[in-house]
């Protein structure tokens, strides 16, 4: 994910950090450093309600340590530290049982809200295995924050110390709220967060996926609006921000599926174009240009002795100055990692392979020899004649 850097594995997972989850620090040590008092009396009149409730002994929180010079806003960067902590165990979660269930995971990246688990499926997803996946990980946020509010009131009965102790009992009362109120947000219906795949999943168990994702994101996008408006009406750019992503998400993901529908069944052979324009590696690139402009293509296979060797395209042609290309020949420019694939292959995998490389086109070749072209104007030009 492009402004993310890698940080290390676990499980075999590469872990990676977005530049913006790093704003959560800042976010923190502001928050916490300019409303220490009030958050202090927050947290403590709720855990005192829900004590009061289970018959849990009272809750006191000492301030003299965390109230001192620049405390506040260290334990602002603690929180956030234990933010970081909490989010990554939600996410690891649902990368291990998506793993036990036969997905491969390709990263884990922590955001500003929230986390992404990058996972290759080579099929659509399994409603019986996107429900335990999407589950645990609102589950271990849960268990985590239950942990954490228990240590509440465990820690003054085993920390002498009345500062050190209130300090405990600040970052464990903080770390629980949030981690619950983590487990409460990403439990709503709002597609593509963890509650919206739940229904996803759901709906997909008395109906086909694509029509079950269609209402999942749809449902995403009333949140999506409620979530822009509040945040509108009191100002809160947080919301807005998040009504944004969700809309996004949920766009993009619904439109995907149905691609995926659209295209199900569908092979290279049965839309490539049969003929095509190759190119020699002796060509002059100015040639080239001028067939460009002849066929209306931006790119063609090149062929050496009735053997597929590279492809050159509009853009390799862009990466050199005008003036170099009077001297220069295709074999000069050429990208020579050529992807192939049959034509017995599913489109929607040269159209997964397309957006995630950033390729226009694909040759379809067989036993060595091209037997067509596939571009993705001729897949979108497909997928429009399916919606008809």
């Amino acid at each position: 994910m492009d402004g993310s850097f890698r940080i290390g594995r676990l499980f075999g997972i590469p872990l990676h950090i977005h530049f913006t989850f790093l704003l959560v620090i800042v976010i923190f040590a502001w928050i916490i450093g300019t409303q220490i008092q009030y958050t202090v009396t927050m947290l403590t009149d709720i855990f005192n309600t829900v004590g009061t409730a289970a018959g849990l002994n009272p809750v006191t929180i000492d301030t003299s340590l965390i109230e001192t010079g620049f405390m506040p806003y260290i334990f602002g960067v603690i929180v956030s530290l234990g933010l970081f902590f909490g989010v990554f165990i939600h996410e690891l979660a649902h990368s291990l049982v998506a793993r036990r269930n036969g997905i491969r995971i390709r990263s884990i990246t922590l955001l500003l809200f929230g986390g992404v688990t990058q996972m290759d499926e080579d099929s659509l997803p399994d409603p019986k295995v996107e429900l335990p996946v999407a589950l645990v990980g609102p589950i271990t946020s849960l268990l985590f924050g239950l942990l954490c509010c228990a240590l509440v009131y465990a820690v003054p009965l085993a920390v002498a110390s009345a500062p050190f102790a209130g300090a405990l009992v600040f970052l464990f009362a903080y770390l629980g709220l949030l981690n619950i109120i983590l487990f409460l947000f990403n439990l709503l219906p709002a597609f593509p967060m963890d509650g919206g795949r739940v229904l996803r999943a759901f709906l997909a168990t008395r109906m086909p996926l694509h029509q079950a994702t269609r209402i999942a994101a749809n449902v995403g996008k009333a949140f999506a609006i409620i979530f822009g408006i509040v945040g509108v009406l009191f100002l809160n750019p947080f919301l807005l921000i998040i009504a944004f992503f969700i809309w996004i998400g949920a766009d993009s993901e619904a439109t995907a599926m149905q691609y995926s529908h659209n295209l199900e069944n569908v092979t290279l052979g049965d839309i490539m174009t049969p003929v095509v324009h190759t190119v020699p590696p002796n060509m002059p690139i100015l040639h080239v240009i001028d067939q460009m402009y002849a066929t209306k293509h931006l790119g063609f296979p090149v062929v050496d002795k009735g053997v597929l060797i590279g492809m050159v395209t509009v853009a390799d042609v862009q990466r050199i100055s005008s003036i170099d290309r009077d001297a220069m020949q295709v074999r000069d420019v050429m990208s020579r990692d050529t992807v192939t694939m049959p034509p017995e292959a599913p489109v929607i995998d040269a159209l997964r392979f397309m957006s995630a490389h950033d390729i226009g086109r694909i040759p379809v070749v067989k036993d060595g020899q091209i037997m067509g072209i596939v571009t993705r104007t001729d897949i979108l030009k497909v997928i429009q004649l399916k919606e008809i």
